[in-house]
């Protein structure tokens, strides 16, 4: 008697058969993927090469300016300096521009003239 069971002989047959027809398949599939390929005007694809880049570009932008401001907050006293920088900007721009009635429609122009050219 032998070890091999006879079944196994037309077990492996049939593996051999699948894999003929995965490989037909397979073949199929990629002709067809290149007949559509090959059927796309690839002379517009440039507009959307540079706007996919400008996506990456803004994604990674935003990517390290989360690290910057993570690394900034990671220090205990330093968000709390930052803040007070800011509120002494803030009170300082507010008493050079805000305070006479003159100063505050000169503000009020040049905000309005920036919409005018900005935005039309």
């Amino acid at each position: 008697m032998s070890d091999v069971n006879p079944d196994s002989k037309d077990e492996s047959k049939e593996g051999k058969t699948e894999g003929v027809n995965f490989s037909e398949r397979y073949s199929d599939v990629m002709g067809k993927v290149n007949e559509s390929l090959s059927k796309i005007d690839w002379t517009q694809m440039g507009k959307y090469g540079k706007a996919a880049g400008i996506i990456a570009v803004v994604v990674l932008a935003q990517v390290l300016i989360k690290v910057v401001i993570d690394t900034v907050n990671f220090f205990p006293i330093l968000p709390g300096l930052l803040e007070l920088l800011g509120i002494v900007v803030l009170g300082q721009w507010s008493w050079q521009n805000l305070t006479t009635s003159e100063k505050r429609t000169a503000v009020f122009d040049k905000v309005q003239n920036l919409k005018k050219e900005y935005l039309g």
